[in-house]
């Protein structure tokens, strides 16, 4: 399995977001911002948390438009998959790959510690390798991490199966305690927790790794 990691200026989760891959088993190749294509045999592109572009005009707003993000946009309408943590969904969001919008958090703060999270569906690729409404731990580190739609998006995505994680105990004022949602052809996830910061036991949990271990196995036997 091959996997593209981003790098905008600004990431700050890119490289655990390598290794996390790494760990699981993938070829991992770094992809600068500012190229066109993604290397040739990519099966996954990972969109890294951070600060693209210093979170200025809007988070994720600039990073959408950059080079890169145009080829990952035609990546996924050929079916192909995508992981967006953290800035990476909101960038996501902004590509239009992803429905929704992430607003400043409720407490108008940043907020950084370890939250639970209920596996809301385990009908994907990303969340395969958990038990259906299982309870993880996954660290969260975001100052814009309070996500919204309108009321007929919300159904559609809860009635189609595609809200991926939804927060035990609601640390943004997220409607409906969404954490993580899928894409219509659930090849694409956005999610604000960061898995790859939960995924080895110097991290104090490996909690993630089921969802990066459970990528590459269901991508390599496709």
């Amino acid at each position: 399995m091959k996997v593209a990691v981003l790098v905008f200026p600004g990431s700050n989760c890119d490289r655990d977001l390598k290794v996390a891959f790494e760990r699981a088993g993938a070829q991992v190749s770094m992809v600068w911002h500012k190229d066109t294509a993604l290397p040739d045999g990519t099966d996954l592109v990972g969109v890294p948390g951070g600060f693209s572009y210093g979170d200025y005009l809007r988070c994720g707003a600039i990073a959408a438009n950059s080079p890169i993000c145009r080829a990952v946009v035609g990546h996924a309408e050929r079916g192909g998959y995508v992981l967006g943590v953290c800035n990476g969904f909101q960038i996501l969001t902004e590509t239009g790959l992803l429905p929704g919008a992430l607003l400043r958090n409720a407490g108008l703060k940043y907020v950084c510690k370890p939250v639970d999270l209920r596996v809301s569906t385990t009908d994907s690729a990303f969340t395969r390798g958990y038990k259906p409404g299982s309870s993880i731990t996954v660290p969260i580190a975001h100052h814009d991490g309070n996500y919204f739609a309108d009321a007929a998006t919300l159904d559609r995505l809860e009635g189609e199966d595609r809200v991926a994680f939804t927060y035990v105990e609601n640390p943004n004022g997220s409607t409906r305690d969404i954490a993580g949602v899928l894409s219509a052809n659930r090849r694409v996830l956005g999610m604000m927790p960061h898995p790859e910061r939960m995924a080895e036991p110097e991290h104090g949990g490996t909690d993630g790794a089921a969802m990066f271990a459970g990528l590459v196995d269901a991508l390599a036997h496709a």
